[in-house]
C-alpha cells in the first residue's frame, strides 16, 4: 500500500468513526477555544511577518481539507480570486467546492502541486505533515512548497509536535522542520493547549484555560513562520 493509499484509508475510517460527533464542532466549547486561540496566534504572526492585511496576496493552503482554514483566510481579508487550496482526498475537495464555490481548490498529491514556479506569496500547511508517515514523501512535499513560493514569500506551518494517542499521525519537532526547509529563517511558537486538557478545563473556566495555555507547558502544536533565504542572502 502506498502512503497516499494509506492516507485515503485512514481518513475514510476517521470519518466513519466520528460520524455525527459534535467534538469538532464550534458548538463544543473546547473546540471553539482551540480554534479561536489558533486564529489569534496566526493573526499576530502574519502581522509580525508583514503579511497583514492579506488583500492583494497570492495564497495557497496545501492540505486544505474541506476548506475551513480557507474560509478563515477570507475573513482575514484574503481575495477570493487569489486564494487557492489543494488536497489529496477528492471527497474533501468536493466539500470545499460546495462551501467555497468562488475559491480555486484542486485535488492533487502534495508531492506534485499543479502550480507554476514562484506562484504564491504565502503558503500554509495545517496538520498535514503529521499525517504523512513516510518521511521521504514529506521531503518531496516540502520541496514542492518551496518551488511554488515566490522569492521572499512565507510558509506558515501549524502542526503537532506531540500526538501520542493517534497511531496514524506523528509529532514533528523543530530539527525535522528545519530539515524539510533548509536555508531558511524560522520563528517557532508553541501554541494550542492539549485537547484532553482543554476538554476538561474550558467548560469550567475559559480564563483558566487561557492562563494554562499561556505557559506553553501543555501545548501540543508548533506555529512556525518559515521564510526561505533568497539566493545571495546566505
Amino acid at each position: 500500500m502506498s502512503e497516499q493509499q494509506r492516507i485515503h484509508q485512514t481518513y475514510a475510517q476517521r470519518a466513519e468513526k466520528r460520524g455525527g460527533s459534535a467534538t469538532y464542532s464550534l458548538g463544543d466549547p473546547a473546540h471553539l477555544f482551540t480554534i479561536q486561540s489558533r486564529q489569534r496566534a496566526i493573526v499576530r504572526r502574519l502581522g509580525r511577518e508583514g503579511l497583514w492585511p492579506l488583500a492583494g496576496r497570492d495564497i495557497l493552503e496545501v492540505g486544505c481539507g474541506s476548506g475551513g482554514v480557507l474560509l478563515e483566510l477570507l475573513s482575514y481579508g484574503a481575495d477570493a480570486e487569489r486564494l487557492h487550496g489543494t488536497d489529496l482526498l477528492a471527497e474533501r475537495v468536493a466539500a470545499a467546492h460546495r462551501r467555497l464555490p468562488h475559491v480555486a481548490v484542486t485535488c492533487a498529491d502534495g508531492g506534485r502541486l499543479p502550480y507554476g514556479d514562484e506562484s504564491f506569496d504565502l503558503l500554509l500547511q495545517f496538520t498535514m505533515f503529521s499525517s504523512i508517515l513516510d518521511q521521504a514523501l514529506c521531503y518531496t512535499v516540502a520541496n514542492e512548497m518551496r518551488r511554488v513560493l515566490k522569492p521572499g514569500g512565507l510558509i506558515l506551518w501549524y502542526d503537532f509536535w506531540l500526538n501520542p494517542l493517534n497511531r496514524h499521525t506523528r509529532g514533528i519537532r523543530p530539527p525535522e522542520i528545519r530539515g524539510y526547509f533548509p536555508n531558511s529563517q524560522y520563528s517557532f511558537e508553541r501554541i494550542t493547549l492539549a485537547p484532553p486538557l482543554s476538554r476538561r478545563l474550558v467548560p469550567f473556566s475559559w480564563a483558566g484555560a487561557v492562563a494554562l495555555e499561556a505557559t506553553g507547558l501543555f501545548n501540543t502544536h508548533y506555529l512556525v513562520a518559515i521564510r526561505p533565504y533568497r539566493i545571495g542572502e546566505l
